[in-house]
């Protein structure tokens, strides 16, 4: 309405005659709204042509604006020099209450990161996207800064109380003060189209991270769908066209943008501790960009972020009303609706590459995970050592893990790089004369996919690997193997491998159905590596002859019992520890195969507490070997130990 009442006067007095003053402002502000939810709806080339055309424009403007003011500080600096003392005219309090305010001014750099699906090489070009902007802005902001109030010298008050009596037409009441007639204009058209553009930016950004958060189930699932011409989140962009209008016109404008800057200075907060909280529960995980001084900064950004939101209840509390009021609807719709949904829904997973049922009908089918090309061949073997056993057949299955941000088909981009792992499983599986098909699958989740593809082929066994510890405190194994061994609905074995000759196996054994199956295990080594078996028992140091020879008579049963062939030997270790005992035996040995004891009452013992100790501790290679008895009675066994 400022660009109408200057420069078309009689338009504008004619619609505030006509509908009334809010009226009129309410018609500008749906006419803007609606143009720009549509140029969305368009594509997010056409809006990103269109952003860059009113950016470059607007940036033109405060140039020009600046140069004129710079201009106007050099003829008087005396006066512009007064204009600065006291430099902090309100105390520092004051600066406080204005960081708090002002945040929302600044806070379009993240807007960046929403819009990561559409960006090329992500990864490189959003921090320096992120770091450009803010540096740019920070830069545009200060000189404009520095010449409003150093250029404006009006008589009855300091420059500062005169931008701050003018709010957001000061620039323009500045300008009119330095700048010839087409100056004004140009400032006018400036704050129009950094209006418009910000509009622009905010309905691209937010309707971006509406659509993920509906796919997701976070929100409804027609917010996910995407037009089928332009290729866009179209009522994720019509919905938060609605929902940005309905708030301009409904709600006061000053609250608004106060609270707005309160739920950004909250919202970074977070971003701050989830920052700390992911590096802690994903070490590993590939980062293209990494913050300095971590964790020092996120701490601080935490702490900053949180007091310039807190502060503001000094300068006005409504503000926070609006902000808990709105956070309180989102945990009611999220409790009551969409935790429930999600919690229910199926993990994301789609096939590229599966053999399906039909070649794994009727075989005994052992899936083989594989991510480690150093660890191809052993596990192949150990796999292969029990499908000559069984006469079986073997599944190499790898999984592409997309990111949850981007859609799963996604992933197809990045599948290429899988393909050596399943050739290199392919030709050692041939080596051994054992028959081997490929799965290639795609996840949100590997752990997901792994337990999908073991449904999909009803397997009977999953083997795969371990590197020997886990990297954060909360996980017993790591991340995907604590979920197989909660939730694989098949037997498991799980081993610590390197790729080392397979001549001499231990196998520790106290009976019972994981016996069997390192039995299995241990016979196929027999045959396929014509390797020597040692079943071994623990008996204390101090036992005597007689515990000794019963200890003896427990081998002897178990070796019949589990019909261990070829060369079976027995190994007695003396050790008033178990797991230690085991341990330093493996020295002596390939390989060690030791079933999982049965589950105790404390849930960090996953396998129970031996197998555990004897897996991270031995030098040598460890299979533990699970057998699956079904989820009634696994669901028994914890309940009742």
């Amino acid at each position: 309405m400022e660009f109408l009442l200057r420069y078309f006067p009689n338009t504008a007095h004619v619609m505030a005659s006509v509908a009334g003053e809010h009226a009129a402002v309410v018609f500008w502000i749906l006419l803007s709204g609606i143009s720009f939810t549509l140029l969305n709806v368009k594509g997010a080339a056409v809006t990103g042509k269109t952003e860059n055309i009113m950016v470059i424009a607007k940036i033109a403007v405060l140039v020009v604006f600046i140069i004129f003011g710079i201009e106007a500080v050099a003829e008087d600096i005396p006066a512009t020099q007064a204009e600065f003392k006291p430099f902090f005219p309100k105390g520092v309090s004051g600066v406080f209450i204005a960081m708090g305010l002002t945040f929302i001014a600044f806070e379009g750099y993240d807007l960046i990161a929403t819009v990561a699906e559409e960006i090329k090489d992500p990864g490189k070009n959003i921090p320096k996207a992120t770091f450009v902007s803010v540096g740019v802005t920070v830069f545009i902001y200060l000189c404009v800064l520095l010449v409003s109030l150093g250029a404006v010298h009006p008589e009855d008050m300091t420059s500062w109380e005169f931008l701050g009596k003018y709010q957001e037409t000061a620039i323009v009441k500045a300008s009119a003060q330095m700048m010839p007639g087409i100056g004004v204009f140009l400032i006018v058209l400036g704050g129009v189209l950094s209006t418009v553009s910000a509009l622009n930016a905010t309905v691209l950004a937010s309707s971006r991270v509406a659509f993920s958060m509906a796919r997701d189930g976070w929100l409804p699932d027609r917010m996910a769908a995407i037009h089928p011409k332009s290729r866009t989140p179209h009522i994720a962009i019509l919905a938060t066209g609605a929902v940005f209008l309905i708030t301009a016109v409904v709600l006061p404008v000053n609250a608004l943008g106060s609270a707005a800057s309160i739920m950004f200075l909250l919202v970074f907060a977070m971003v701050n501790l989830a920052l700390i909280a992911l590096r802690r529960k994903e070490p590993s995980l590939e980062r293209p960009y990494r913050m300095p001084l971590y964790p020092i900064l996120p701490l601080a950004g935490f702490v900053i972020n949180l007091a310039l939101a807190l502060y503001q209840i000094v300068f006005d509390p409504r503000p926070w009303l609006f902000v808990i009021g709105w956070t309180v609807f989102g945990l009611l719709l999220y409790f009551s609706v969409f935790e429930r949904r999600v919690r229910g829904r199926k993990p994301q997973t789609l096939e590229l590459e599966s053999p399906g049922k039909p070649q794994t009908q009727n075989k005994f089918t052992i899936v083989v995970p594989l991510s480690n090309p150093y660890t191809v061949n052993s596990l192949i073997d150990m796999a292969a050592a029990l499908a000559k056993q069984k006469d079986g057949i073997l599944v190499g299955l790898t999984v592409v893990q997309v990111p949850k941000q981007l859609p799963i088909r996604e992933g197809v981009k990045m599948a290429h790089h899988s393909k050596p792992l399943l050739r290199a499983a392919e030709k050692r599986a041939a080596e051994l004369g054992v028959p081997f098909v490929s799965d290639l699958r795609l996840g949100h989740s590997a752990g997901d996919a792994i337990i999908d593809a073991v449904r999909a082929l009803n397997a009977d066994i999953l083997v795969m690997g371990w590197k020997g510890f886990a990297n954060t405190r909360d996980r017993i194994f790591g991340q995907i193997t604590d979920q197989m061994i909660r939730h694989c609905p098949c037997d498991l074995a799980l081993a610590k491998m390197t790729d080392s000759e397979k001549k001499r196996i231990l196998l520790a054994t106290s009976g019972g159905p994981n016996a069997t199956l390192g039995a299995d295990f241990s016979n196929g080594f027999s045959t396929l590596f014509h390797a020597t078996v040692d079943a071994c028992v623990v008996v204390k140091k101090d036992a005597d002859k007689a515990e000794e020879n019963a200890a003896l008579q427990r081998i002897e049963g178990s070796i019949a019992a589990l019909h261990l062939k070829g060369n079976t030997g027995k190994h007695i270790v003396r050790a008033n520890s178990v797991a230690a005992g085991i341990a330093r035996a493996a020295k002596d040995y390939d390989l060690v195969v030791i079933g999982a004891a049965p589950p105790k009452a404390f849930k960090q013992m996953l396998l129970g507490d031996i197998p555990e100790k004897v897996a991270r501790h031995s030098s040598s290679p460890v299979i533990i070997i699970r057998k699956w008895q079904g989820p009634v009675s696994g669901l028994f066994r914890k309940l009742f130990g």
